[in-house]
């Protein structure tokens, strides 16, 4: 009898579990058994995984084979597990272990012809093995970048079966650690290329302050989808651990680039108005994968034409804007995502949507139909609401408005402020402050929340949307650079919430 045994990575949602690989060499006739819980992408390793050591020179075992994977109950997919099955056989048949092996995480996907090719979730994968106290990770070099981003672990990128095995051996060289260069995005577009909508942009900038979320209607061709996509340059950088986090995120979803991984800016994503709930919340077969509101974490989601977008994908954000992450249980287990992001919401005025609201051909059945998207639970939750309206002729002849480099000064002094008063509760925004502690340390004083008094006590607002709006106000405040809202940030903070129609 011969044993070979390796390490690699099962990637859960972001988070990753160590699985040992065992290869068991015995008599009896050949075959190949493979156990361990495992999905179809990993029974069909076999075949490749034994293409890929004949292809390299090496020996297939010509008996009975069986390769194990522990935990068992633990499901595992995909094909990131080849090259830890290649070097437990491979240990097995030589009846020998390399002492390389025993501390070292292997990860990849074999070619029939021995080649290493890339995998996704390698970036939770090497921080398991970091948090796990395992001291070398080996990885396809088209993930070498990616997994370089974490430090205090030893990293190797490996092009083919054969580099590997003399690697073991300590007969050759793997591709050593390399310098990632941050993500870049193309160039931002600026906020001076909106024409006109003084209030809109304003609104915008609130949003950007406060990361609150933020509603747009109105006619087409007014600049909601202009304004939205403006939004992601008036956010500051993420911090490392931010980055992180959403580099993960899109390296689960397979969205990395090969030389430059790392995200450092404030994600963008709008989904398609006909997305499913799948696509939006995420899910698929098996382990369920990232959807759009885990991809837009620690930024922006857009969703345009909301109003369109099936009403069970839109109740299905609910518990994300809420929770600020999403457990999504499958066939294989459940995956947990983060989703802290800002929503903004963009919706024509009815269906037929003429350039001229006073030309709308559409029966009251239709506006009414319509409107009631523009008006459920979701839309409570938005504490920034704008209605926009066409722009005359005079709005070519003024000035340019605002810069996105002016206004972004602001916005980051309005966070800076912010982060400094939350730091004690361990939040970083107002958007985040919980109702509780805005009515029991941070409530503004009683001159200042006599209209909203007034407003709650004749039903007009709930009380949901009384510590929303005390979170702009707390917003507008940072704005102006006061110290505690006053009474025209309350009201500002409310007309916010009164658009026609609401």
């Amino acid at each position: 009898m011969a044993l070979g045994r390796a390490f690699s990575v099962a990637v859960r949602g972001v988070e990753g579990e160590i699985v040992e690989i065992e290869a068991d060499i015995t008599a009896g006739l050949p075959g190949v058994h493979l156990v361990g819980l495992g999905d179809a992408a990993l029974r069909e390793s076999r075949d490749r995984v034994r293409a890929a050591i004949t292809n390299c020179g090496f020996t297939w075992p010509m008996s009975r084979l069986t390769l194990a994977l522990s935990p068992a109950t633990l499901p595992k997919m995909g094909s990131v597990y080849d090259i830890a099955l290649a070097a437990a056989v491979l240990s097995a048949q030589n009846k020998r272990s390399w002492p390389r092996l025993e501390k070292t995480v292997l990860l990849g996907e074999l070619a029939l012809d021995g080649r290493v090719r890339p995998v996704k979730g390698v970036l939770p994968a090497v921080l398991t093995a970091l948090n796990q106290g395992w001291p070398t990770v080996v990885v396809p070099v088209e993930n070498l970048a990616e997994a370089s981003l974490i430090e205090g672990v030893e990293v190797w990128g490996a092009r083919s079966l054969g580099q590997v095995a003399a690697w073991l051996a300590g007969k050759g060289d793997l591709e050593p650690r390399v310098e990632s260069r941050p993500h870049t995005a193309g160039a931002a577009a600026d906020l001076s290329d909106v024409v006109g909508q003084t209030q809109a942009r304003y609104a915008v900038e609130v949003a950007a302050a406060g990361a609150h979320n933020l509603m747009m209607t109105g006619p087409p061709g007014v600049g909601k989808t202009m304004l939205a996509q403006r939004l992601p340059g008036l956010l500051p950088p993420l911090s490392h651990a931010e980055s992180l986090e959403v580099t993960a995120i899109h390296s689960v979803a397979g969205l990395l680039t090969g030389d430059a991984p790392l995200i450092t800016r404030a994600p963008f994503v709008a989904p398609h108005h006909t997305s499913s709930v799948a696509a939006l919340v995420g899910g698929g077969p098996g382990m369920a994968r990232p959807g759009a509101v885990s991809r837009a974490h620690r930024g922006v989601l857009f969703l345009d034409e909301f109003a369109e977008i099936n009403t069970a994908a839109l109740e299905a954000l609910r518990t994300p804007l809420e929770d600020g992450e999403i457990r999504l249980a499958r066939r294989d287990g459940v995956a947990r995502y983060q989703c802290r992001f800002q929503l903004v919401l963009a919706a024509n005025l009815c269906p037929c949507a003429p350039p001229d609201p006073r030309d709308c051909g559409c029966g009251a059945a239709e506006r009414r139909r319509y409107r009631s998207k523009l008006s459920g639970p979701l839309v409570d939750r938005v504490d920034l609401r704008v209605e926009m309206h066409g722009s005359r002729a005079g709005s070519f002849t003024v000035e340019d408005g605002e810069s996105t480099s002016v206004v972004r000064e602001r916005v980051w002094e309005a966070r800076r402020a912010a982060q400094e008063r939350w730091r004690p509760y361990g939040i970083t925004t107002n958007a985040e402050v919980s109702g509780a502690l805005l009515r029991r340390r941070f409530r503004p004083s009683p001159e200042a929340m006599k209209p909203l008094r007034t407003a709650v006590d004749r039903g007009a607002v709930s009380i949901r949307g009384m510590d929303r709006t005390v979170r702009v106000a707390w917003t507008l405040c940072d704005l102006a650079g006061r110290t505690s809202p006053s009474k025209e940030d309350v009201m500002t903070a409310m007309s916010f919430r009164q658009v026609a129609g609401q």
